[in-house]
């Protein structure tokens, strides 16, 4: 079981490598900012702006920080992305 995992982790991590546009970078891209424009320019609830952001399949995390006016999001502990609230002209940016 453990030498299956390990070639299973080499392959993932092997074909990350080659392809930087990939769909988890892309999936907590979206999730960042757009969560922090609904949160934070729309300004809706935030079980709203959990269902208007859901992505299929749902593997993004976030974390919402009030006070800073951010988002950050993770998928499968190696891709992330952070949004935050610049202004009420320019509405949120990736970081």
């Amino acid at each position: 079981m453990i030498r299956w995992t390990t070639i299973l982790l080499l392959v993932v991590l092997g074909g990350c490598e080659r392809y930087q546009d990939n769909d988890l970078e892309l999936l907590t891209a979206y999730r960042a900012k757009e969560l922090c424009s609904c949160l934070f320019v729309m300004e809706q609830t935030e079980e709203y702006c959990r269902a208007y952001t859901v992505a299929a399949p749902n593997l993004a995390s976030f974390k919402i920080d009030r006070e800073a006016k951010e988002v950050s999001t993770s998928a499968v502990l190696l891709w992330g992305q952070r949004a935050r609230w610049v202004s009420a002209h320019d509405g949120c940016r990736l970081e």
